[in-house]
């Protein structure tokens, strides 16, 4: 084997890892919907975690993405680690299909229809449909077709550049005398252990002993505690992933550690103990390319019989390598680790905007509630919440515009704009909550009173403002276009509300029953109040608008508006709830 032949397996190398990552994203891209499903069935029980774990590997077509995701996920709080250790489980399993898949490169027979399943047959015409998707197509979901068509095409052809260019090392002594070292076990381990730790991905080193079995000089008896090394080589990822997550996260990559490294001490002792006194044939026996696939599988077959009933003893395990802090950890809101899979980076996107919602729209109520009841206590409640709010905005913008500067789906950016759009607006809210506590803390302060009239029509406004930010958070929890259908028309007698109020309020100074130094709070309660409702139509008008597939809210709105029946019944429910003198 000389430089070029080394030069092209470097090549080949460099399109397997290269294809496997652009099919694993297109794959993502395309099922994220079932990703976000797999992981909201996820339950305690371990056949459930188990297999989702193998599903989203089987997918993603990585299970050091899967661990490092899972990690993410215990870093978040949105899994428990008993739920990992059963999801990473699973995610050694799901490894395994693209050995198998590789596996077809190993076909040969005098079958012509045997032969179209040799990729070299198949992979030109995938390649073919594949960028004719690419270039041609403008749906998003067909594209992410076409760059699954061509990662798997890619992949295919890295696989077999890399066995044409080792092939020659079938005839160099050095080789094989290389490979006989491997017959000793720990050294197998050791080297699949480095070799994968260096490239990151036990597919791809895998991949590296299947297209080595074409020289006819890796045995069974050397592959054997490769393929266990891998295991262990392919913790790495989450180990790397784990540095600077909270201790849970960090239990997680250790439990991924111990998983393979006491799956690999067992049955390396197992296939010793069998190599030493019954020295089977088999050993002995040049290894192929589908011959590999099944040990890979069988391998992480029987490490995981071997350890899901003892999924509590790692859990276990790993909370005594890695003790309680002393002081209790913050769960992080949003993990960057989850932005490797968009689609669940996504949904997490909106659990948090959706804890962001409750406490604006709290801070909005306990702000009313203020202007009738103030206290200190509660003037901190609400300045409290008005910071939270302003701490998930900065968090949700800044982890979403990283989220959308990933390749994804259409739908899946369409989603992260309307967040974008909606955290702002639920921002202002909070802020407008807060504006109205300070005119409540100026009432108090200068011992200023409303008229009762004033009084009167003001619990209106607040009710129906009330109301109206109660519709708009089930509007956009629920995804409900029925309550979303309901704030545009309530907007509109709100505003009407604060015309009609601040009407009576000049009638009053002109009487001279109201006082100037009221009627300054009052006018700007009226601002805040009415400002609020019309945030929260933006909001509804968010999720109408994703319905439709578009983002254009004020065409949304004036389409709403302008002669529906529909709107008109609405609005004039409205109106006799909080009717009082509207003209």
């Amino acid at each position: 084997m000389d430089i070029f032949n080394l030069l092209t397996m470097i090549g080949g190398l460099c399109l397997f890892l290269f294809g496997m990552n652009i099919m694993g994203g297109a794959l993502e891209r395309s099922a994220g919907g079932k990703l976000r499903s797999l992981l909201e069935k996820l339950t305690s029980k371990k056949a459930m975690g188990l297999l989702t774990g193998l599903g989203v590997t089987a997918v993603i077509q990585s299970s050091s993405a899967t661990t490092v995701m899972v990690v993410g996920f215990v870093n978040s709080g949105l899994m428990t680690l008993r739920q990992a250790i059963n999801v990473i489980m699973g995610a050694n399993i799901g490894t395994t299909i693209t050995s198998w898949i590789l596996s077809l490169a190993g076909i040969d027979s005098g079958n012509i229809f045997i032969e179209l399943l040799k990729p070299s047959s198949f992979t030109p015409i995938l390649a073919l449909i594949g960028i004719i998707f690419y270039m041609f197509c403008k749906n998003g979901k067909k594209q992410d077709v076409g760059l699954i068509l061509l990662g798997f095409s890619t992949l295919m052809v890295g696989m077999e550049t890399m066995t044409d260019a080792v092939s020659g090392l079938r005839d160099v002594p050095a080789f094989r005398d290389l490979f006989l070292l491997f017959q000793n076990p720990v050294l197998g381990v050791l080297a699949g252990a480095v070799l994968t730790a260096i490239i990151q991905s036990s597919s791809a080193s895998v991949g590296i002993l299947q297209a080595l079995t074409t020289t006819g000089q890796v045995s069974y008896g050397a592959a054997i505690p490769v393929i266990m090394g891998q295991n262990i080589g392919t913790c790495v990822t989450a180990l790397i992933s784990a540095v600077g997550a909270n201790k849970n996260a960090k239990r997680a990559a250790m439990v991924h550690l111990s998983f393979n490294v006491i799956g690999t001490t067992v049955w390396l002792t197992v296939f010793c103990v069998i190599k030493a006194i019954l020295t089977p044939v088999l050993f002995t026996q040049p290894a192929t390319i589908f011959g590999i696939a099944v040990l890979h599988s069988v391998f992480n077959l029987l490490c995981t019989i071997l350890l899901l009933p003892l999924s509590g003893f790692l859990e276990t395990l790993a909370k005594h390598l890695i003790p309680d802090a002393k002081q209790p950890e913050k769960m992080e809101e949003l993990d960057t680790r989850l932005l490797a899979t968009p689609s669940i980076a996504l949904k997490r996107c909106y659990e948090v905007t959706a804890d962001m919602a409750r406490c604006a729209v709290l801070s909005m109520k306990n702000a009313i509630q203020a202007l009738y009841e103030y206290s200190p206590e509660l003037a901190e409640t609400i300045r409290e919440q008005e910071e939270e709010t302003d701490h998930y905005e900065d968090i949700l913008g800044t982890y979403l515009v990283q989220l959308s500067a990933k390749q994804i789906s259409e739908n899946d950016s369409a989603e992260a704009a309307k967040l974008l759009k909606i955290i702002g607006d639920y921002e202002r809210i909070a802020d407008h909550a807060v504006n109205i506590l300070e005119s409540a803390e100026e009432l108090s302060q200068k011992r200023l009173g409303f008229t009762d009239k004033a009084k009167s029509e003001l619990s209106v406004l607040t009710a129906a403002v009330s109301e109206i930010s109660d519709l708009t958070l089930s509007a956009f929890l629920n995804d409900d276009l029925e309550d979303a259908a309901m704030v545009e028309p309530l907007e509109q007698v709100i505003d009407q509300l604060k015309e009609q109020i601040r009407t009576n309020h000049i009638i009053r100074l002109q009487k001279g029953t109201c006082s100037i130094d009221a009627g300054f709070v009052l006018v700007d309660l009226l601002t805040n109040l009415e400002r609020t409702s019309c945030h929260c139509s933006n909001i509804a008008g968010c999720i109408i608008d994703m319905e439709h597939h578009e983002m254009n809210i004020h065409e949304s709105l004036r389409a709403v508006k302008s002669g529906s029946e529909d709107f008109r019944k609405k609005y004039d429910f409205f109106a006799r709830k909080y009717a009082f003198n509207i003209k």
